[in-house]
């Protein structure tokens, strides 16, 4: 047997790190070189240990999992970077590869899966389930919402009517209503609510409160 694959762990929960910690030390061509629990650390220990794989959550502490990916490829082109987060929305994998992570897993799937996964990113090779990765063929790239419908479904979740969606970002509620109504349209939704539980299930918006965006220059 050759060298065991080094493995980091990053995750902001010490109680899943440690079922991580568990399901890793049970394979014997695997070894845990570092854990870690905010993005922070994920770029120091990474710097520090090299590893062959790093496992990384997209809630943490600190940078999130997209942004802490991103830097993480811009320092170290190759590394090798799978996702294990419990957000299983397509836009969240879409953004996830994106950033340059060469898998995406549920934490639902820690175990022999887990192993599987490491296994195939080790050797060069990518993995993404098949529901997400068929929800990704679904929708096509003129489907994408602006920064703008995203801001007002944002405004919707947190409870907003037009009037209010538009003081918020300094626009007429004309204008709120037909960013609305656009939103609605590309998401292929009933109603404003059904639309806003659409962008919340694919990880349009963020299933934790978000505070209001800023108010911007007013629209023509």
């Amino acid at each position: 047997m050759g060298r065991p694959i080094s493995v980091m762990a990053v995750d902001g929960h010490p109680i899943f790190l440690e079922g991580i910690a568990r399901v890793l030390g049970g394979a014997a061509e695997i070894r845990l070189a570092g854990l870690a629990a905010s993005a922070g650390q994920a770029l120091a220990g990474y710097r520090r240990l090299q590893p062959d794989v790093l496992l990384m959550d997209l809630w943490m502490p600190g940078l999130d999992g997209i942004g802490t990916i991103a830097a993480l490829r811009a320092e170290f082109p190759c590394a090798r970077i799978v996702v294990l987060t419990s957000l299983e929305g397509d836009t969240h994998a879409l953004r996830a590869l994106q950033a340059g992570a060469a898998a995406y897993l549920s934490k639902s799937m820690v175990g022999e899966e887990l192993l599987r996964v490491i296994r195939q990113v080790h050797a060069g090779r990518s993995h993404i389930p098949q529901r997400i990765a068929d929800a990704m063929a679904q929708y096509a790239p003129a489907d994408a919402l602006s920064a703008r419908q995203v801001q007002v479904l944002e405004l919707a979740a947190g409870g907003c009517g037009n009037r209010g969606i538009a003081a918020a970002l300094g626009i007429a509620e004309e204008t709120a209503k037909v960013h609305m109504k656009h939103a609605i349209a590309k998401l292929r939704a009933r109603d404003r609510t059904h639309a806003v539980t659409i962008a919340l299930g694919r990880g349009i918006l963020d299933p934790l409160p978000l505070p209001r965006p800023r108010a911007v220059r007013r629209e023509q």
